[in-house]
């Protein structure tokens, strides 16, 4: 027997809020509390580029990719464009991510979140990749399922609704996430992110959208200054609840385990992010206090910004972003940061030298 695709029913749905009352209050209180560290942070775009791409190494490891936060920095210290093997198809991945959070940023200055949006997403995501040729930037037009590799649909583990029930089912998406229908926009996207994960819109890509997707709303509604929340860590962590969840929301209408797990990892993430913007916050500071202060130099204080937002990095990429000062100048501040060891050379080589930022990349992990 054939199994027939799933249809989502359309939301909202019914949720019994007095079963989530504990969930949704430590939620909003560690969301919170992110909150005002990040706002009264001068220059959070410092903290958020290490801290995005962790999130999208993890958010891509959830769907298989193997390379590490590492592999990612020194792929593009070493300035490789090629994708010779899968290690540097992974990476290109994960680069694609990040590339789609920035522009998904940039444009929700212009519109909201909506299909158009997502679209947009899409194509940066799958750009030169293994999902290339899966029809970037638009919504799949052949019925999917999900299961194990060279498994039939009859042995699918979720067979998401036909194509030609997409657009309807996410313009009923779409309306909810701009609603004022739930009591808690928490809640609203724990939701939003079952939906869209079950409406499977696109043939590649789904979860890490659907991923990139949270942060987004909450910046969207003002819950965080800047949408510098990531949950993947903890979805990784709990892949096997992660998914099996999901799956119990369609099979049982079980909401409220679901929305229980999604609050909590919400709570979880608010309260490792801060403790790790508080350690680069405190290890920034200290280092200008004592050794970059110490260096009486504007160009060293650039210097360490730069190596805050890419804590591996070569000469080539700092003489480009330090502008118009000397050669002589770059590799006298780079022998100076390895001298007091904020820098260290990790690439051996005489030319092409690679510059890792250890202190940094240690509280990251």
């Amino acid at each position: 027997m054939t199994k027939t695709p799933f249809m989502p029913p359309l939301l909202p749905p019914a949720i019994d809020y007095a079963a989530l009352v504990s969930e949704i209050g430590e939620a909003n209180r560690a969301l919170g509390e992110l909150n005002g560290l990040l706002v009264n942070i001068p220059n959070p775009d410092l903290l958020t580029s290490p801290l995005l791409t962790k999130e999208a190494v993890l958010s891509s490891r959830i769907e298989g990719t193997q390379a590490s936060l590492e592999d990612v920095l020194k792929y593009e210290a070493e300035e490789k464009m090629s994708e010779a093997d899968e290690k540097e198809k992974d990476i290109r991945e994960i680069i694609n991510y990040r590339q789609a959070m920035r522009l998904a940023i940039e444009r929700l200055n212009q519109k909201p979140i909506g299909e158009n949006l997502i679209k947009d997403i899409h194509y940066i995501l799958l750009d030169s990749v293994r999902g290339t040729h899966k029809d970037r930037g638009n919504l799949r037009k052949i019925q999917v399922f999900i299961g194990r590799p060279g498994a039939s649909i009859n042995e699918a583990t979720y067979v998401p609704p036909p194509a030609n029930e997409i657009s309807s089912l996410l313009s009923n998406w779409e309306r909810y996430l701009h609603s004022d229908t739930e009591k808690d926009p928490l809640v609203q996207i724990g939701i939003a992110h079952y939906q869209f994960e079950a409406i499977h819109p696109f043939l590649d890509g789904n979860g890490r959208i659907g991923r990139l997707l949270i942060p987004l709303f909450l910046y969207q509604r003002k819950l965080l200054s800047y949408p510098l929340l990531y949950v993947s860590e903890y979805f990784e962590e709990n892949r096997g609840d992660y998914y099996t969840l999901l799956n119990r929301v369609s099979s049982a209408n079980d909401w409220e385990s679901w929305l229980k797990f999604f609050l909590n990892a919400i709570t979880v993430e608010s309260t490792k992010t801060q403790d790790t913007v508080l350690k680069m916050l405190f290890l920034r500071d200290s280092l200008l206090k004592s050794q970059i202060r110490d260096l009486n130099s504007v160009h060293a204080i650039n210097l360490l910004d730069i190596i805050f937002a890419t804590p591996m990095i070569s000469y080539t990429s700092i003489k480009e972003r330090l502008g118009s000062i000397s050669k002589q100048t770059v590799y006298n501040l780079l022998s100076r940061f390895v001298d007091l060891g904020i820098l260290e050379e990790i690439s051996g080589r005489q030319r092409k030298k690679v510059y890792v930022f250890k202190q940094l990349l240690e509280i990251l992990k």
